[in-house]
């Protein structure tokens, strides 16, 4: 487990970043597929971190869960490395814990999902300033600096950031209501309808998050960890605060 810093004009940020990898002399680590998971962006979004919580547990302890074979999970396990950012937006969790209940933002009231260059800036005509702040420039915040920097240095093949309000599994894009053109598109999409169909009953909406959520998002990290890092399957799940079993959030995963 790291802790990473950032700051700049008298503010900064702190995150944990826990990594998860099962090592085996057989399995080379330049092989395995590299998985990135971020929760907390948003701070009111309580419940995802309580969700990566739920997660580690599962990695580190390998108890029984229903439905999962022990031996099997093992084994995906040792082709595997994940790395987990369970709060990724602490400063602004800290405003919901003092009793800011319906802040998304970060310490200096930017939406962190707002601050990544890929369509920066643009507003809408319902824009609301209080829940959309893009911040002064793309990657002016110390939270976005840290995560550009570990999904660069990472790579990630799978990229998943989990917010919470609704129940959906997103792909790119946010900012346009399309997905991205050719295979690797309608690979994404196959992996999210096969995810909602074993898991979800078709419960779930799935598509782009621009044409499925119901409005366009400007500056997300989604878009520019496909159109810019150039990560394969960058995904946005969408949790409900309802319970949820152990074993599909697993299965989820």
């Amino acid at each position: 487990m790291d802790t990473v810093r950032a700051g700049n004009k008298g503010y900064s940020a702190e995150m944990l970043v826990v990594t998860f990898n099962h090592v085996k002399k057989t399995v080379h680590d330049g092989s395995k597929i590299k998985i990135l998971l971020s929760f907390g962006q948003h701070g009111r979004e309580l419940i995802t971190s309580e969700l990566a919580l739920s997660l580690l547990y599962i990695l580190t302890e390998k108890r029984k869960i229903a439905g999962v074979d022990l031996s099997s999970f093992e084994k995906i396990l040792e082709h595997l490395v994940i790395k987990v950012v369970p709060i990724e937006n602490f400063n602004g969790r800290k405003r919901v814990e003092a009793g800011e209940i319906c802040d998304r933002r970060n310490g200096r009231g930017v939406d962190l999902n707002r601050n990544w260059s890929v369509d920066w800036g643009k507003k809408e005509k319902d824009y609301n300033p209080f829940e959309e702040d893009p911040g002064t420039a793309p990657f002016s915040e110390p939270e976005a600096q840290i995560m550009q920097e570990l999904s660069k240095s990472f790579k990630p093949h799978i990229w998943v950031n989990v917010h919470s309000g609704m129940e959906a599994l997103f792909m790119p894009y946010d900012h346009k209501n399309t997905t991205p053109d050719g295979a690797p598109s309608h690979l994404m999409r196959s992996v999210l309808e096969n995810v909602n169909h074993r898991n979800f009953q078709d419960s779930c909406l799935v598509g782009s998050g621009g044409g499925a959520v119901g409005y366009l998002a400007h500056g997300t990290t989604t878009d520019y960890l496909y159109d810019i890092a150039k990560v394969p399957m960058p995904f946005t799940f969408e949790v409900s605060s309802s319970v949820v079993s152990v074993a599909t959030i697993m299965n989820l995963y």
